[in-house]
């Protein structure tokens, strides 16, 4: 889900992020990973964005991974092979704070061969970096603040400025999704409007996501059970091993409260919340 939001940011906004990251507002393009007649090595995270004279290599990630480097040299390599003049900027940005060393690599090296890319951990970024434009507003909760919960007031006050009401509930939602990471959402909720996010194109996808799998695995193995495992799915990811009591409850379930409760889910947080949905049930 991170993963899906700051392509979207990247590629809704891509003069705000060749200004923080190029240091001038270029205008860059979508570039499709089959324009480099390989096959990426993980869609879902891979950003390339371009110019005439420019490539931008975008890499977000929560946790730091020990197949990162290889992926930066891999991909200079791709596009080397395609645009042969072009320079490449290639940054990975972590969006939360970690003491593993590998935020610190920098190198992919290789006998004699070494390559460099950046890194951006953005818990060392300072805030005001962020809340200069509509597309990085999201990141700002995640910078270098001594108080995340005013810095999102902040953010909240800069969206609700922006005039275009898309766009607005666009930067809403990613900013109520990534501030995730670091808020409760019980707080984020308090400060961020929640019907300017119902508007959004972001928030509804998100929403129907779990609607549209359900319908694909119902159509192979029956509506009721895919709905019922994707719903599990999605549980173990948002607030972790679900126990067998209330495993027992969801078998339980109709297709029309599972479906209540792919909805529910968005807004739980740890397992409690999980039990309050099935106690409002009763």
């Amino acid at each position: 889900m991170f993963d899906n939001i700051c392509k979207f940011l990247a590629e809704t906004f891509p003069t705000d992020f060749a200004t923080w990251l190029l240091g001038e507002p270029i205008t860059l393009t979508e570039l499709s990973p089959s324009e480099l007649s390989l096959e990426p090595i993980r869609a879902d995270a891979l950003i390339l964005l371009q110019s005439d004279q420019v490539v931008l290599h975008l890499e977000f990630q929560t946790q730091p991974k020990p197949d990162i480097p290889f992926r930066l040299i891999d991909y200079r390599l791709r596009v080397y092979r395609r645009f042969p003049h072009k320079r490449m900027r290639q940054v990975v940005i972590y969006l939360q704070p970690t003491t593993s060393d590998r935020v610190q690599q920098t190198t992919f090296v290789l006998e004699s061969t070494r390559h460099e890319f950046e890194v951006i951990r953005l818990w060392e970024q300072p805030t005001r970096a962020f809340l200069q434009a509509p597309g990085l507003l999201p990141f700002a909760v995640l910078s270098q603040t001594s108080d995340r919960i005013s810095t999102l007031q902040q953010v909240a006050q800069e969206i609700d400025q922006i005039a275009d009401s898309r766009l607005q509930g666009n930067v809403a939602a990613s900013t109520f999704i990534l501030a995730g990471l670091l808020l409760e959402q019980e707080v984020i909720q308090q400060v961020l409007r929640r019907d300017v996010m119902q508007e959004s194109v972001t928030y509804q996808a998100i929403k129907a996501e779990g609607r549209q799998e359900g319908r694909q695995e119902g159509r192979q193995e029956g509506r009721q059970e895919g709905e019922r495992s994707l719903v599990l799915r999605l549980l173990t990811r948002r607030v972790g091993e679900i126990p067998e009591t209330l495993r027992s409850h969801i078998e339980t379930l109709s297709l029309e409260q599972l479906e209540n409760l792919g909805e529910a889910l968005l807004d739980f947080k740890t397992i409690v919340d999980l039990e309050v949905w099935f106690r409002a049930l009763n």
